[in-house]
């Protein structure tokens, strides 16, 4: 048995549309998701849904981040573009370079806590 592909990360949001609203941001798009009974988001990378956001009732207990998930990373373009919308949006950012290859790291968390890392070829 092995894993042949990543499917995709579920959050649990306290409110998805501000969830919605970061990852779209990010150039993730709202797409097709079956009719469930909670409310939420499939955010599509290409045809892709990657992220899963579901609305988090308000009895539901809470943890700040993701628990034991350190971060979700993505391949990403346009690094001062990027930047400057995370700074317009009011997003901190924490910015790295990879030793060897140089590839730019930014890190950014999401409305719930859950950092993304947004990765840039070199320059």
């Amino acid at each position: 048995m092995s894993v042949t592909t990543f499917l995709h990360v579920n959050t649990r949001s306290a409110d998805v549309e501000r969830t919605k609203a970061f990852y779209e941001r990010l150039g993730l798009r709202a797409g097709d998701r079956p009719p469930f009974a909670s409310r939420g988001y499939w955010m599509y990378l290409g045809d892709h849904p990657v992220v899963h956001l579901v609305q988090r009732k308000e009895d539901e207990a809470h943890g700040e981040g993701a628990g034991n998930i350190d971060h979700v990373a993505f391949q990403a373009v346009d690094l001062e573009g990027t930047k400057r919308a995370l700074t317009d949006a009011g997003l901190t950012f924490r910015e790295s370079v990879v030793p060897r290859d140089n590839t730019i790291q930014l890190f950014v968390r999401d409305p719930d806590g859950i950092t993304v890392e947004l990765n840039f070829a070199a320059p």
